[in-house]
Parts: C-alpha cells; sequence; structure tokens
C-alpha cells in the first residue's frame, strides 16, 4: 500500500466516523442572541412598532400625504429593510409598498390609526401590511383554488385605483441626487409608474428625500437594549483578540487577527458587513517598512476596525493595543497620553452632537474647540443602525473635514445612532517624538429625547497584550 493511499483511506475513515457520530456527543453551538427563530420574532416586533411610532410622524414632518415605493426582485429600495419582515429577502417580482395618511387633509394629529399600509405585490410581512393579489385565478394551481398574483400592468392599475380613490395632494417617491437612501426608485419602475397614473398625479409627486432617510435611521428603545448587547459582546472579542490568548510576539501576523475576527464572527452564527483591518504603529519605523501584513512585535501599537451584524443591526468599532515589551507592566506614558488626546476629541464630538444641528454646523464646531486645545485630530463619524455607514448626516470624511455638501447638510434627529469615529496624532516622547495615531470608534445612541450617550461606553485605556 502507498503511502498516499493509506492517507487516503484514513481520511475517508476520519469522515465516515464524523458523519455516524451521536448527536449527544456534538457540541452545542454558540447563540448569544438566541436563535434566528429568535431573532426574527424579536425583529417583527421591532418592524410593527417602528411603523406605528415614527411613520405617522415622518409622512406629516415631511409633508407627504402619500408614499409610494415600487421596486423589483434583486433590484430593492434602500428602504427595503426597513419596512418588510425578517422573512422577507428580496422583493416579490414586483411589489409597491404604498402608505397613506388619512388624516393629513384634516388636519387629525399623527397616529397610527391614520396611515393605510397596502403591499400590492408580495405579503403582508407579517400582518403590517394589506397585501392585495390579482382578481384572476392562477393557472395550474393543481385545484388549490388561489387567486393569482399581481403581475405586470395590472400592478400599475391597481396603484392607480388606490391613488385615484384616495386623492393625495402629494405623493412621495424615492429620488434623490444626494442621499442614496432616499434615491430608490429605479428609472423603470419610474417611467411604468408615470405612464400608469398620468398627469394629473405626476404633477403631485415630489421628492421624498428626508422621510425614507430618517425611516431608516430611527431606533426604538428596544433596539437600543439589544444594541448594549452587541457592543459587549464585540468588546469581549476586541479584547480576546488583543490579548496573549490569540497574539504571539515575533509569530503572529495581522492578517491572522483579521481571519480569526471572520471565523469568530461565524462560528458565532452572527454576520460582518465590512472586512476587518489590523494595523501596526512601530516605533523608528514608516508605514513602508512595517509593510501590509506585519508580523507582530513586542512595543507595537495595534489598531483594529471591525464591526459584527445581527437582527440587522451593524456595529462599527475602533479599538488600540500595546504589545508589552519584556519588564513592561504599562504602555508608556507618552502612548497613554496619545490615547487621552483621543478621548479628549471623543468627548468634545459627542458634546456637539445635538437634535436638529447638521453634520458641518457639528463638524466645524468639533474642529474649532479640537484646535483650540490644541489637539491634532481628525473627525470623521457617521450613522449608524441598519446600515454600517447609515442615513442621516455625516461628520466629516476622512479626506474632507472642511465639511461634506450634501450628506453633511442632513440634521440630526432623535432616536438615531452614530459611530463616532475619528483620530488624534500626538508625538510620543519614548518614540524620540515620533507621531502616533490613535484611532478610536465606539458607537453612540441619541435617544428619544435628544440626549447622546455611548453604547456601552468608550476605550480609555490600551489593551495590553503580554
Amino acid at each position: 500500500m502507498t503511502r498516499r493511499l493509506a492517507r487516503s483511506i484514513a481520511i475517508v475513515t476520519l469522515l465516515g466516523a464524523a458523519a455516524v457520530a451521536p448527536v449527544s456527543t456534538q457540541t452545542a453551538p454558540q447563540r448569544p442572541f438566541g436563535t434566528l427563530r429568535e431573532q426574527a420574532a424579536i425583529e417583527q416586533q421591532w418592524l410593527r412598532k417602528r411603523l406605528d411610532t415614527f411613520l405617522p410622524a415622518l409622512m406629516r414632518k415631511h409633508g407627504i400625504d402619500m408614499w409610494v415605493v415600487p421596486m423589483r426582485e434583486y433590484n430593492e429600495d434602500p428602504v427595503f429593510s426597513a419596512i418588510v419582515a425578517p422573512e422577507t429577502f428580496a422583493a416579490r417580482r414586483r411589489t409597491i409598498y404604498v402608505f397613506f395618511d388619512k388624516c393629513a387633509a384634516a388636519g387629525g394629529a399623527p397616529a397610527a390609526a391614520c396611515v393605510e399600509r397596502i403591499a400590492l405585490g408580495g405579503t403582508s410581512q407579517g400582518g403590517v401590511f394589506e397585501a392585495r393579489r390579482s382578481a384572476k385565478a392562477a393557472d395550474s394551481n393543481v385545484g388549490r383554488g388561489q387567486q393569482a398574483e399581481l403581475w405586470g400592468d395590472e400592478q400599475w392599475f391597481a396603484l392607480k385605483s388606490v391613488v385615484e380613490e384616495r386623492k393625495p395632494r402629494v405623493i412621495g417617491i424615492d429620488r434623490s441626487t444626494v442621499f442614496a437612501f432616499s434615491d430608490g426608485l429605479s428609472s423603470g419602475e419610474l417611467k411604468g409608474m408615470s405612464a400608469a397614473l398620468g398627469e394629473p398625479w405626476t404633477s403631485r409627486f415630489r421628492d421624498a428625500e428626508g422621510l425614507p432617510l430618517d425611516l431608516i435611521a430611527v431606533r426604538l428603545p428596544e433596539e437600543e437594549a439589544f444594541y448594549t448587547r452587541m457592543q459587549e459582546l464585540v468588546w469581549s472579542m476586541t479584547q480576546e483578540m488583543f490579548s496573549s490568548k490569540t497574539i504571539t510576539p515575533g509569530t503572529t501576523r495581522t492578517s491572522d487577527l483579521v481571519w480569526w475576527w471572520r471565523q469568530r464572527v461565524n462560528d458565532l452564527g452572527l454576520g460582518t458587513w465590512f472586512q476587518p483591518s489590523i494595523e501596526v504603529q512601530r516605533k523608528g519605523a514608516t508605514e513602508a517598512q512595517i509593510g501590509e501584513d506585519p508580523v507582530i512585535q513586542r512595543g507595537d501599537v495595534l489598531h483594529c476596525d471591525v464591526g459584527i451584524t445581527v437582527a440587522r443591526l451593524n456595529t462599527d468599532t475602533q479599538h488600540m493595543a500595546y504589545v508589552l515589551r519584556e519588564g513592561e507592566t504599562d504602555a508608556p506614558e507618552g502612548l497613554r497620553k496619545a490615547l487621552e488626546n483621543g478621548n479628549a476629541l471623543q468627548d468634545i464630538t459627542l458634546d456637539e452632537i445635538k437634535p436638529g444641528r447638521t453634520g458641518n454646523e457639528i463638524l466645524a464646531a468639533a474642529r474649532a474647540r479640537m484646535k483650540a486645545k490644541p489637539i491634532n485630530g481628525s473627525v470623521y463619524t457617521h450613522p449608524i443602525g441598519l446600515h454600517g455607514h447609515g442615513a442621516g448626516p455625516v461628520i466629516g470624511l476622512w479626506d474632507y473635514q472642511d465639511g461634506v455638501e450634501g450628506r453633511g447638510d442632513a440634521r440630526v434627529i432623535p432616536s438615531m445612532w452614530f459611530s463616532i469615529e475619528l483620530q488624534a496624532t500626538t508625538p510620543v516622547p519614548e518614540w524620540n517624538g515620533q507621531p502616533v495615531r490613535m484611532a478610536q470608534e465606539e458607537d453612540a445612541i441619541v435617544d428619544a429625547n435628544g440626549k447622546i450617550r455611548w453604547a456601552l461606553r468608550r476605550q480609555d485605556r490600551l489593551f495590553l497584550v503580554k
């Protein structure tokens, strides 16, 4: 028997043994947020409550009597994940979601009972919409007696009937040159809808702009509590990643940590919305000298940018660590001072975020206070929630520190979340004055009363790798 054949037989035997192993011997999977079924039940509750709680007031705020959101399978509007059930992964053929504020004309107070929610195509999304089907019987339904689904021009005619029955003064459509989240209406759907409705109704079209932006951004108190649990998990994972459990100085590469994160997230049954990254700063070495995938050495400063996705919610976190040299019990004082400067810039930025202010106003105020400190830094903070780079005002971009036209002009609203992302660069005496960049990112919550707080906490001490 050749060595190769013996090895093949051994592998087949091992795989066969694993296949017939009794279920009782298998390790139960870790599920920090419960099963998918349990998560879906929670998400469904959130969906109904968000639409009941936020949508009526937002339609009135933005002056939209009727909001029409048509989309086709695999070409969904960005607002899709904010208005459909967790069991829905794509639009059904074509789906037209219609929201109508029947109390607006009379000036009644906005309330859940005021807003009709109609789905022309697709399902009721767990009872959240009134789902309408075709009047035709389905062909080849093998005696099941089902009605056909709405299809083709019939859907546009059904929409026209809905519009004519309700006679809205303003019809909001998702079209924008500024915000991707508000620009979900495709050119084909606009063309088909316009042809079916005709000029009397198309003249009442208005870019909904802020309506989808705000609806995607707003979060419930129940989601805030869930998000805190997500942050606790992220913190425990970054601390484990930046420890001697995971890092062996002189052996471990940054790519090892990247894939450690990806695998751990997968093993926990979670997702992520971007590829994590690990960076190294080293005394006396430039970025080019360190290279793209360096071996981590004692005395290195480490930085991670990581995130997880659970129940359609996303986190975005950047933490810093120091690899102790032999005989050290803490990071050099200069590195600790560098982190303090980053913390000071976090405090400034957090303090400037208030409902009603634009991202550009917040950026200008934060940078003025930063320079007065003085701190050498930059701010590039963004909303987060259903998307990692979420709906709402951006507060700077890393390469645009004088304001961001358009996207920076949106305003903060209550009940939205931000990733406070920034960096402070400080000369470190123990590194012969070499500048060290403390890039930090922590998620924060603007609550229903407009007060902002950390979703969990912020890093004020470097993680230490022994």
